[in-house]
């Protein structure tokens, strides 16, 4: 039986990198190489981290988290708005290239792909070569770069693109396992958020080869029966999940972010959905367009996707309305799962339609309207990041508040 050969590629800080090749096209400074992310307002400490550069992400910046945490881990950050239109045109590009190489490519999300290679060593003799090669295809056409991970499955693919970056591809195969792999923090395996991290660690787990080594129901003990089973599979490189082909989706607007630290709470989920009906409704406003279904996605920490959707009784392109469907869909799907990753997505699209609606309806959906125009109007004179949500901002405040207290509580035990 022939063995499986997976690669998995993953784009550089992908939104920061597509906004510093156009940046750099129009002879402006690379976000790359100074701390910088993408999306918020500096000035006004609102918004959230989409992305972040490398010397962002030494200061200690997350993906995912408020622009006011990580304003105070690196005052200098520059920031930059969100443009997902750029990111669309930039992620199908970055796939045209990646899919000619293999019989099968899983759009993993917006800036990243397994390759299934499997079998094509007849045409790739050299897995390590015809790695660097889409590398570097990538890197000379689009002008920005990624890792290239490689290993007998996804796991182990995953797991080596996450190695030392940028531009580099990197091996894991079962015999470098315990070399590369082992000795990595608990906290570093893919799937294992900050919570089963610390959890593992209290019991004196520290390292992934610590797990790989533990008792599966010692595991089961600490995170529960399916949990314990996945993460000691994991652990020792083991992962028979194939690559799937996933069909383009359906003309529409949409928006994914990916987070380092699990969504493990509601808050936390719809910030993030807030954000995300914010920028897509925003954009079928500026085309004119309206939707009429709206559907969030989400990845769990053991890889599996879901999602759920619902037709509306009116085609909208109202923000408040498009988020209060999402954040209903979220409370009806979600079983408390930790997340990797949220998505939101807009189709069955009108060119706008007459709608009956109550007296109170009508007078509503006008006021929501109008703010939304009042806030494109804003955005449109003073950039994306000019204004924000009150709720968007509140549930940041909160968040502050809470990062405030816990350092100087961690100042005052240092003393």
């Amino acid at each position: 039986m022939t063995e499986r050969l997976i690669f998995h590629i993953d784009v550089n800080s992908a939104y920061l990198s597509w906004e510093s090749v156009r940046r750099v096209e129009n002879g402006e400074s690379d976000l790359r190489l100074i701390p910088a992310v993408i999306g918020g307002d500096p000035k006004k400490r609102t918004g959230i981290v989409l992305a972040k550069s490398i010397p962002a992400k030494k200061y200690g910046v997350k993906t995912g988290e408020p622009m006011a945490i990580a304003l105070r881990k690196c005052p200098e950050l520059v920031s930059a708005p969100a443009d997902f239109r750029l990111y669309d045109k930039c992620s199908k590009a970055f796939k045209e290239i990646c899919r000619k190489y293999a019989p099968a490519m899983e759009s993993f999300s917006i800036d990243e792909v397994f390759l299934d290679m499997t079998g094509t060593s007849g045409i790739y003799p050299d897995p390590e070569a015809v790695a660097a090669d889409i590398k570097n295809e990538i890197k000379d056409k689009l002008g920005f770069t990624v890792n290239v991970g490689i290993g007998r499955n996804k796991l182990c693919a995953k797991m080596a693109s996450d190695f030392e970056k940028p531009d580099k591809v990197h091996t894991l195969f079962p015999e470098e396992i315990p070399e590369k792999m082992w000795p990595l923090p608990v906290g570093d395996l893919f799937t294992v958020g900050k919570a089963s991290a610390g959890k593992l660690m209290r019991a004196k787990i520290m390292t992934i080869g610590d797990l790989a080594h533990t008792d599966v129901k010692v595991l089961q003990k600490i995170l529960g029966m399916k949990q314990g089973i996945h993460i000691y599979r994991y652990a020792n490189g083991l992962d028979d999940d194939p690559v799937q082909e996933v069909p383009e989706s359906a003309k529409g607007y949409s928006a994914e972010t990916t987070v380092e630290e699990n969504l493990e709470d509601l808050e936390s989920i719809n910030r993030m959905l807030l954000a995300q009906s914010d920028i897509v409704a925003a954009r079928m406003r500026r085309d004119g367009v309206k939707c009429r279904c709206v559907a969030v996605s989400y990845r769990t920490v053991e890889f599996k996707n879901k999602s759920h959707q619902r037709k509306l009784l009116h085609a909208t392109d109202v923000t408040a309305e498009i988020f209060e469907t999402a954040r209903e869909l979220i409370r009806e799907s979600w079983k408390g799962q930790p997340l990797r990753l949220i998505g939101l997505a807009l189709t069955d699209l009108d060119d706008g339609e007459y709608e009956q609606l109550s007296l109170f309806e009508d007078r509503r959906k006008e006021k929501l309207r109008k703010l939304d125009q009042a806030m494109d109007s804003i955005r449109g004179k003073y950039g994306n990041a000019s204004i924000q949500r009150a709720s968007t901002m509140n549930t940041i405040s909160k968040v502050g508040q809470k990062y405030q207290a816990q350092h100087e509580n961690e100042r005052k035990s240092e003393h």
